[in-house]
């Protein structure tokens, strides 16, 4: 159902370097680059996620709520995720571990402060 995921940043270069090391560690490359746009994804593939200064030229600004969930192939994955956002510039929002019956994620914030996590079911 979801096409892809457009999340705001004020800093491509540096909101880049956060996402170029995620996307390496799902194996996803970067499938666009424009000015002040880069996308990751594989073609034929699930949805990616697209990063942009916003249209409107006002200041990128996270969404209270919105949170966007990577799926990681093990648990020792949803680690190396949330390692990899963490040296590169994100946030912790919860270290991994169990979140109930057949669910374990971790979640953190990009450097812009959108919410991300990884997680794997069952």
């Amino acid at each position: 159902m979801i096409g892809y995921v457009t999340l705001g940043t004020n800093d491509l270069a540096r909101a880049a370097v956060f996402y170029d090391a995620i996307a390496g560690e799902l194996g996803v490359p970067r499938m666009m680059e424009y000015d002040g746009f880069i996308a990751w994804g594989k073609e034929g593939g699930g949805a990616g996620i697209g990063l942009t200064k916003p249209f409107d030229g006002n200041a990128a600004s996270v969404g209270n709520g919105v949170m966007v969930a990577l799926e990681a192939k093990d648990e020792a994955q949803v680690q190396r995720l949330y390692d990899i956002a963490l040296a590169n510039g994100g946030t912790c929002e919860g270290p991994p571990g169990p979140r109930g019956e057949g669910f374990y994620a971790g979640y953190f914030r990009d450097p812009d402060g959108n919410k991300l996590n990884a997680f794997v079911m069952g």
